[in-house]
């Protein structure tokens, strides 16, 4: 079984995909992906599918709907598979499981990766840990679970989800910013701040790469119009750190011109004393 939770939700077996038309069952289908191998408690399954107001029928519904997996499951799989269906979409005390290995899904692929890359970044091994950063990232094929209806508990995996996904972004620039490749971020990194335009630690990128790429000016504007928007949006003026970004900027610091070292998490850590 693979199942693709980054991105379209899809679930295939032998080819054939297992993924039902119905909202509900997407949801538990959704849900169970996340967690293989882990017991999805009945009542976490009933907040998602119906929050704070199940019907009085929810167990036997949520029964229905689990049975309705099981039969995608069993055709995609075939009548010779060992285990059968519910080996593979199991019933436990409590609640329901997916037996199958973790690396099945995607999410657990990328965790594995970003993992590997932190790792590789911490010991100086930018190469590495670029390479390891880019392939989590190259997993992602559009939002997470775009296409299932969010219940209260997927919302707030869904939004992890993509918390980490800007964050394994900012890192795999950090070790790209390590590597020289400071030119080459210039275009990513303005359509980045344009989409995150109050995220502090993607404009500090910006402006070391914009900087260290000739252009000082340009990466004095980038300051200018984040100080500008958090003014007038939050009230507040931008961080310490990137303060003295800003003036290391204005007075050519050699420091910006330094490749920031293993003992630094990111290019903003370079300004944080």
């Amino acid at each position: 079984m693979r199942i693709q939770v980054l991105g379209p939700l899809n679930a295939e077996v032998n080819g054939g995909s297992i993924v039902p038309s119905a909202g509900k069952p997407r949801q538990i289908l959704s849900l169970l992906a996340l967690y293989p191998g882990r017991v999805m408690p009945v009542p976490t399954l009933m907040e998602e599918i119906w929050a704070t107001q199940p019907p009085q029928s929810a167990l036997t519904t949520l029964q229905t709907y689990i049975l309705q997996l099981r039969r995608r499951l069993g055709t995609a799989m075939g009548p010779g598979a060992p285990g059968g269906a519910k080996e593979v979409l199991a019933t436990r005390h409590g609640g329901y499981l997916l037996q199958i290995p973790p690396d099945s899904v995607d999410v657990h692929q990328y965790d594995r990766l970003t993992r590997e890359g932190q790792v590789a970044f911490e010991s100086g091994d930018d190469e590495v840990s670029a390479a390891r950063f880019r392939e989590a990232l190259g997993l992602w094929e559009g939002p997470a679970l775009v296409d299932v209806r969010l219940g209260p508990v997927l919302e707030i995996e869904v939004v992890r989800l993509e918390e980490s996904r800007l964050v394994t972004v900012e890192r795999r620039i950090d070790a790209d910013l390590r590597l020289g490749r400071h030119a080459e971020l210039i275009a990513e990194l303005i359509e980045l701040t344009a989409r995150h335009p109050q995220h502090e630690g993607l404009h500090s990128q910006a402006m070391v790469a914009l900087y260290r790429s000739g252009r000082q000016a340009s990466a004095l504007e980038v300051y200018r119009r984040l100080r500008v928007r958090l003014i007038e949006d939050l009230g507040v003026e931008p961080s310490p750190q990137l303060q003295r970004l800003h003036q290391a900027v204005l007075t050519v610091d050699p420091q910006l011109d330094v490749l920031a070292g293993p003992r630094h998490s990111s290019t903003y850590d370079l300004f944080t004393a």
